[in-house]
């Protein structure tokens, strides 16, 4: 079998040599070189990089680990920012449960550990949102612990190699044991760096680059002759579409927002006051009565926006107006709200023009 004996170690010494050769320039890694020469990766560094990963790409998550890193260059700086000032600047980086997250590991750290990350991928599961593999992907590249770290790279990698048939998401168990039996205690940071460098920039999900890649002649699917069609997929379902109405109340140079409840979607953040979001679309009648204050609303469009498990059409409806219970906040502070509420109040904004 491909994953065992003197084929899985020729397998790892060519992603090896290959990973030496052509491995990505990360804000947060510590390079091949520099790892052999003594170099180790900082753990807060590595852990923040994966949380914002998990929702976005390399290029989107890069200018936030940098004003993160700049910003708070230590756990335990971060432990000690406020709420808020993390909440916004997390906003464009996906689920505001992983901010909240974030901060509550900093904090375990910071209280229960010294300010230092535990070393293993035991300790590691232990602190508060580390889930199964950000746990395994601190292990293996901050500490070199021999960990199984398995995102979509390495899952698209390990379908094509052994030109697995089971679709996703059912193959997930399958695809993650078959990493394992590649996984070893030589360079096991570097090998877990490698397998997604392979994955993100040879091994892509469509027209893979398969005559620069190292392992061609252990590749099951490259020897079927399409691997582009792994890993398979099964259909996704359709997902349900709701509607509500976002209100765009100014007074001056200034908006009204509201704190979304804690817990929840976008739970905790600052948001323009909207209705409920439901499967049907808003009456007039039922728009204006679920309004924040009376005043001369008027409907100036309206927005969509796609979350994971839903789409959105938010109806706009804008006033110049006063209000009670409200945040009232100037305009130029806009870019701080989450995505979907900036895309609104910019919108109602500009189309009152």
């Amino acid at each position: 079998m491909l994953g065992a004996g003197v084929a899985s170690e020729t397998l790892r010494a060519r992603l090896l040599d290959w990973y030496d050769a052509n491995a990505r320039d990360l804000a947060w890694r510590v390079g091949p070189a520099d790892h052999a020469a003594g170099a180790r990766a900082d753990p807060y560094r590595v852990w923040l990089s994966e949380v914002m990963l998990q929702q976005t790409t390399v290029p989107h998550a890069t200018p936030y680990f940098l004003k993160f890193t700049a910003r708070w260059p230590t756990v335990g700086d971060l432990a000690a920012a406020p709420d808020g000032e993390v909440m916004a600047a997390w906003a464009g980086l996906g689920y505001y449960a992983r901010a909240r997250n974030l901060l509550a590991c900093a904090r375990a750290v910071a209280a229960d550990h010294g300010g230092v990350f535990p070393d293993t991928e035991e300790g590691l599961r232990a602190l508060p949102g580390l889930g199964p593999y950000t746990a395994a992907a601190v292990a293996a590249i901050a500490f070199d612990r021999p960990a199984n770290v398995v995102d979509g790279n390495v899952e698209r990698v390990m379908a094509r190699l052994f030109a697995v048939e089971a679709p996703l998401p059912d193959a997930k168990p399958e695809l993650k044991r078959l990493a394992a039996g590649l996984v070893a205690e030589h360079r096991p940071g570097d090998w877990a760096q490698a397998l997604m460098d392979l994955g993100a920039t040879v091994c892509r999900p469509k027209a893979p680059l398969c005559d620069r890649c190292p392992l061609t002649a252990h590749c099951a699917a490259l020897a079927g002759g399409a691997p582009e069609t792994y890993p398979r997929k099964t259909a996704k379902a359709e997902r349900p579409h709701r509607h509500g109405v976002a209100y765009v109340l100014t007074r001056g140079d200034r908006i009204a927002l509201v704190r979304r409840p804690p817990k929840g979607l976008l739970g905790g953040m600052l948001a323009l006051p909207t209705s409920a979001w439901r499967a049907q679309r808003w009456s007039d009648a039922e728009a204006l009565a679920a309004a924040p204050a009376e005043a001369d609303w008027r409907g100036v469009g309206e927005v969509e926006h796609g979350f994971t498990h839903f789409t959105l059409t938010l109806r706009l409806l804008r006033a110049e107006g006063d209000a009670d219970g409200v945040i009232w906040s100037p305009r130029r502070d806009l870019d701080a709200l989450p995505s979907v509420f900036l895309k609104a109040a910019r919108a109602g904004l500009t189309n009152l023009l």
